[in-house]
């Protein structure tokens, strides 16, 4: 369970595979590049900080993931929650907070928590998912027309209402520019798809606001040089307090880093026909996002858009993904210093079609014809994304989708008293165990309980049971559509027993599955029942009944 694919793979020795992984490596190695320095951008953080994250993030993934193909690095998904992060406790609260999502998610991998991760609903993934993506298009208008705001506002509503009082200072060439480099990326795939648009774009942008001189913002105008080496490794200050007021987005990058590595291994595995080890790549994303703020980087995750264009160019082996650690490190030592010449309007062009690409709008139209617990969960997550915050959404999603959950539940749960209904009930079963072609002796109430025995189905069970005007001789409870039981359910059961033994009736239960049995032992109502009044089937209950009723 917890050996990387990468030493499972290396004993398949294909020189021929390797050669592929090498050259996919590199390719994606290039298509990274401008994604790292784009995000580490718009989570406000120097161009630098996505590089070092890609490369030792990236490296670490591949080297010790339980997926083949898996690129690790800096994603689109944690701009929002990084922003938030830097701008309340700053880079070093960042650096720290990543690092304790690591040890998160080092934890949750060996607990084995990988599974329960796909567990999510699918509603508050899209909603999130979604929401990220219009808070990251509606990021970059300020730099894609060059409107020179300054001190532009992080909340959402705020940062378009401050675009309209700034809509009169478009900034012509940085338009131009921003809207050169958006032709390029979505255009150029009709040219060539081994060579990636965005770097094209890079490149063309450069040149021209260069060569022509054109006042427009770079990063270097921005941030400065961009360092073309990795620093060296150093723990970020930390005290309790922090710690303390950090534990609540760190558990948000973990979850955050958990869902999108484990959604982009098994969208890689249905492109490769492959089966990846969820708790192993759980415990190499650990290892990443505790190493990456060690060398200044920022969180890591499964990127799938990276991942679709490894499986794409070839790569099989985690091998691709070492290399294109590796190809980056390699550009970022040797043409690093080059970056800093990049059009900040270009890196904005490159996010908007990345937000485009996130917002899977054909999804969330889909979506809005599904039942309307899911559209009410897909909505919620959605709105408190965009409007609030991501760490909000996430736990109102899960929240609400439980709650309807529970609440449909506890709709298809139900307590029909047979006895009462078969002097009414004619027509015809198919069910051999019915009750109906039984003869229930007088002084003999039948209950059956239909679907999950939980505290969501609690007032249905203590509505039926007070609509009883006289207590029976016997009160036989048949269990047989009962899969699961809990507390609340093994309580009410000792209150209905309670009460018959008040009223001078007895209890006998039927049809009991093996769980809720070992349930009912383990809570100690087995032997206050008595073993001889739990049976396997109706007719044993019934007889037992007459018995009771001769002594």
């Amino acid at each position: 369970m917890f050996i990387p694919k990468l030493f499972v793979t290396l004993k398949e020795r294909n020189t021929q595979q390797l050669g592929q992984d090498v050259i996919s490596g590199i390719l994606v190695g290039i298509v990274a590049l401008p994604l790292a320095i784009a995000f580490a951008i718009a989570s406000g953080v120097s161009p630098e900080k996505g590089l070092i994250t890609a490369v030792v993030g990236g490296f670490l993934v591949s080297l010790l993931g339980g997926s083949r193909v898996q690129i690790g690095g800096p994603t689109g998904a944690f701009i929002v929650i990084v922003f938030g992060i830097v701008q309340q406790y700053g880079v070093n609260g960042l650096m720290l907070a990543t690092l304790m999502a690591g040890v998160i998610l080092v934890i949750m991998g060996f607990a084995q928590f990988g599974s329960l991760i796909k567990f999510i609903p699918y509603p508050v993934i899209v909603g999130f998912t979604s929401g990220i993506a219009v808070i990251i298009f509606s990021t970059q208008i300020n730099d894609f027309f060059g409107l020179g705001i300054t001190d532009l506002p992080a909340d959402f509503l705020e940062k378009w209402t401050s675009y309209a009082g700034h809509i009169h200072s478009i900034h012509l060439p940085t338009l131009l520019t921003g809207l050169l480099a958006l032709f390029i990326i979505m255009f150029w795939p009709a040219v060539s798809r081994k060579i990636p648009g965005s770097v094209v774009a890079i490149i063309l942008t450069t040149v021209m606001v260069q060569t022509l001189h054109l006042d427009v913002a770079t990063i270097e105008s921005r941030f400065g040089d961009i360092p073309s080496q990795l620093p060296a490794p150093s723990l970020p200050a930390f005290d309790l307090a922090t710690i303390q007021q950090l534990i609540i987005p760190a558990t948000t990058i973990a979850i955050l880093a958990a869902i999108e590595a484990l959604l982009s291994a098994v969208v890689s595995d249905g492109m490769i026909g492959g089966r990846h080890k969820s708790n192993m790549e759980l415990v190499a994303q650990g290892v990443a996002n505790i190493a990456s703020p060690l060398f200044g980087g920022i969180p890591v995750t499964g990127a799938i858009a990276r991942t679709a264009t490894n499986v794409k160019n070839g790569g099989r082996t985690p091998v691709a993904g070492i290399v294109h650690a590796l190809t980056l490190l390699g550009i970022m030592l040797l043409f690093g210093s080059w970056a800093k010449l990049i059009p900040m309007a270009t890196l904005a062009a490159i996010l908007m079609v990345v937000a485009w690409n996130m917002s899977e709008y054909k999804v969330f139209l889909r979506l809005l014809k599904s039942p309307r617990s899911d559209l009410i969960v897909l909505l919620t997550t959605f709105g408190l994304t965009v409007i609030f915050d991501l760490t909000i959404a996430i736990e109102v999603g899960m929240l609400l989708a439980v709650v309807l959950f529970m609440r449909h539940m506890a709709g298809i749960t139900n307590v029909d008293i047979i006895t009462r209904e078969l002097k009414d009930r004619e027509e015809e079963t198919d069910d051999p165990l019915s009750i109906i072609s039984r003869t229930v002796p007088p002084g003999v109430e039948v209950y059956e309980i239909n679907g999950p025995f939980f505290f969501g189905a609690a007032s249905k069970f203590k509505e039926s049971m007070r609509i009883i005007e006289q207590p029976p001789d016997v009160r036989i409870l048949r269990m047989r559509n009962v899969p699961v039981i809990d507390a609340t359910g093994l309580n009410l059961l000792r209150e209905l027993l309670a009460d018959s033994r008040k009223h001078g009736t007895q209890l006998v239960l039927s049809g009991v599955h093996p769980g809720p049995m070992k349930a009912l032992d383990d809570y100690g109502l087995l032997q206050e029942i008595g073993t001889e009044n739990v049976f396997d089937n109706i007719d044993d209950a019934l007889e037992r009944a007459r018995r009771l009723q001769s002594r």
